[in-house]
């Protein structure tokens, strides 16, 4: 007997957090919906614009990502809702050790599924200052302009 497995889908993505922070590591969580949060994931009704996670009491919470209600469902769930993240002891241990640093926070990178069960990628993040910023702005524009010189060359 075949077993239908589904890939790997990656739907949510927070792509303001690799502009604003510094990733030096990064976790795989299990994330606790409800059943229609999961449908409206799926849908890409959700978002991770000012979402961030913290360890409370031993457990690591996500704060701020808005799933949109699924239109077919009946309950009513609040749609910024904080909601907890499965993670192991020791790696909750070491996030906890690595929030104690100043200037370092937990943020959620994107939200996929695996095996049919929806995943969060957590990263401990240190913040850019705003000339860090200006200076991959530069960068990138520098990486783009090349590109089109290439291109322009080989045509």
């Amino acid at each position: 007997m075949a077993t239908s497995r589904r890939g790997d889908q990656q739907v949510i993505t927070n792509r303001r957090a690799r502009h604003e922070y510094f990733i030096e590591d990064s976790f795989e969580c299990g994330l606790v919906l409800v059943g229609s949060e999961v449908k409206s994931i799926r849908n890409g009704r959700a978002n991770l614009q000012d979402a961030y996670a913290r360890v409370d009491g031993g457990e690591v919470w996500l704060f701020g990502m808005h799933v949109s209600p699924y239109e077919f469902s009946r309950g009513d769930v609040d749609p910024v809702r904080r909601r907890k993240l499965l993670l192991h002891h020791k790696q909750i241990v070491a996030l906890t050790r690595a929030t104690e640093q100043k200037g370092v926070t937990l943020v959620p990178l994107r939200v996929y599924f695996k095996d049919g069960r929806a995943k969060v990628e957590l990263a401990v993040a240190r913040g850019k200052h705003y000339y860090d910023k200006r200076q991959a702005l530069a960068e990138r524009d520098a990486k783009r302009e090349a590109e089109r010189a290439l291109k322009g060359v080989r045509d």
